[in-house]
């Protein structure tokens, strides 16, 4: 499975800002996808994050700013942020667990990073 995310990028405090990703591959079931978000020298945290049965689930620091959502396909997955504070400045990261022909179970999937900058 390979996970596609984009919509990074600058914004001034109070802005916006839709991130993306994208899952493909061959036959794939991904239970629960989201977004993580890790500060240098910091431990990878959970932002938000969807299952499958559309429950959702958020870090107490975006709870109220950030929206999570998942297409009816479930191979994309959308955070929508909003009122965004200089602390939301770390590189977020598209999540997914899941199965996947050739794989030997269930497993975490990773796309590639994309910087978020919340500056003035």
């Amino acid at each position: 499975v390979q996970l596609q995310a984009s919509g990074g990028g600058l914004v001034q405090p109070g802005g916006s800002l839709r991130l993306s990703c994208a899952a493909s591959g061959s036959r794939f079931r991904l239970n629960e996808m989201g977004w993580y978000r890790q500060a240098p020298g910091k431990q990878r945290e959970l932002v938000a994050r969807v299952t499958s049965g559309g429950t959702t689930d958020y870090a107490d620091s975006v709870k109220g700013r950030f929206t999570i959502s998942r297409d009816v396909a479930k191979t994309t997955v959308w955070l929508q942020m909003n009122s965004l504070k200089p602390e939301d400045t770390v590189v977020y990261y598209c999540h997914g667990f899941g199965i996947a022909d050739g794989s030997t179970g269930y497993g975490n999937y990773w796309g590639q990073g994309t910087q978020v900058t919340v500056s003035s």
